[in-house]
């Protein structure tokens, strides 16, 4: 090997080094396996809300997912993965293009009953009442080298201000300071365990930490922080999950009920989230799903019923559809092409209301919602 070969190798063994430090702490171990394995840690019997109230996700300095599969220890695979595998999506990739993001703002204010508008990535506004919640708010790129396809074409001051902020967990997609800093300091803002160091650092003292299936009202609504089969860190230096993570039920003021479960893999316990939950809708996270080898111990894919999917998440729920959420913005560390067309006829971003709500039209079996900006309003 000459110098010049021998360079390049060692810088892309660091490049893809720091770059697998924000992946899930569970890697699996076969590259090529086509019959996807049990990615989670069934319950076998146990209540979901036995397991909180035991605190078997409480740790010694940090938490415990105890929903899922530990695969420490597997960064050479992602190496040779990142190094010397072909990038299945990469026809897609030069199909990206940027779609600015658009609302019609004032169609969000006149509403006074329920209503969802899907910004970007994973983030969400609810109107509910006249009260507005605002979801892991993202509103600009996240990091420099990673390109924001879906930029905000509206200044942010045409955003009605957020009355409640939800954050699901610390990974940076999610919890982004930037996005933070331009809300109104006295926002409420409500995190699971372990934000309060974070939000001190911004000046965000009006806040509610939850615990797994514990809940904040306000007397209109409830807001309850459920558990899921997921992870967090923001500095891999101190490791991960110094933070809690977790699913959002919204009993809203305006009387359906809705389900946010924030980044999470599939689990068994989807079945006793909708048997204990009259959920009217269930908006699920899908970003970054590929490859599945190491992907499906930390998110959802849009597959079938058969597999570990966003089908199979709801199967059992009483009601009878959902949403799936991160259309997402950006190229991610995957090469999986997260935005455009190509994502769209995939599945990334769909939802459907239930009842007396409003029907969205249907694109390869899925009900598909077009983009973010989309704007569905309770009937």
């Amino acid at each position: 090997m000459n110098r010049r070969r021998f360079l390049n190798t060692f810088f892309n063994l660091l490049k893809f080094s720091l770059a697998a430090s924000v992946l899930p702490p569970r890697v699996q171990a076969s590259l090529t396996d086509s019959q996807e394995p049990l990615h989670y840690r069934p319950l076998n019997g146990m209540r979901l809300r036995d397991m909180a109230y035991r605190k078997l996700h409480h740790g010694d300095g940090r938490f415990l997912n105890p929903l899922g599969i530990d695969h420490s220890g597997r960064l050479l695979q992602v190496l040779s993965w990142k190094l010397f595998h072909t990038n299945a999506f990469q026809a897609d990739l030069a199909d990206q293009r940027v779609i600015p993001v658009t609302v019609d703002w004032p169609a969000v204010r006149r509403n006074d009953g329920l209503s969802i508008t899907y910004l970007k990535h994973a983030s969400l506004l609810i109107n509910d009442a006249g009260s507005r919640l605002l979801i892991d708010p993202v509103f600009s790129d996240i990091f420099w080298f990673i390109r924001d396809y879906t930029p905000f074409a509206f200044e942010l001051n045409e955003m009605p201000a957020p009355d409640q902020v939800l954050l699901t967990h610390g990974h940076y997609d999610h919890l982004d300071t930037a996005a933070l800093s331009q809300l109104p300091r006295g926002v409420h803002v409500i995190s699971p365990l372990g934000y309060a160091g974070i939000l001190d650092e911004l000046g965000m003292s009006n806040r509610t930490e939850l615990d797994w299936y514990h809940s904040y009202s306000d007397g209109d609504r409830e807001i309850i922080l459920l558990p899921c089969n997921h992870w967090t860190m923001r500095n891999p230096v101190v490791g991960p999950n110094r933070a809690l993570w977790g699913s959002y039920i919204i009993r809203t003021a305006s009387g359906p009920t809705v389900y946010v479960s924030g980044d999470t893999a599939f689990f068994d316990g989807f079945a006793q989230i909708g048997q204990e939950f009259d959920i009217d809708l269930a908006v699920i996270n899908l970003g970054a799903y590929e490859p599945r080898w190491f992907m499906a111990q930390g998110h959802i894919n849009p597959g079938k019923p058969s597999g570990h999917s966003s089908n199979s998440a709801r199967n059992g729920w009483r009601s009878s559809t959902g949403a799936r959420s991160s259309w997402a913005t950006s190229r991610c560390i995957c090469r999986r092409s997260t935005s455009g067309r190509r994502c769209a006829r995939r599945g990334c971003w769909t939802a459907s209301w239930i009842g007396s709500m409003a029907t969205p039209y249907f694109s390869d079996g899925f009900p598909v919602l077009p983009a973010p900006g989309f704007h569905a309003k309770r009937k």
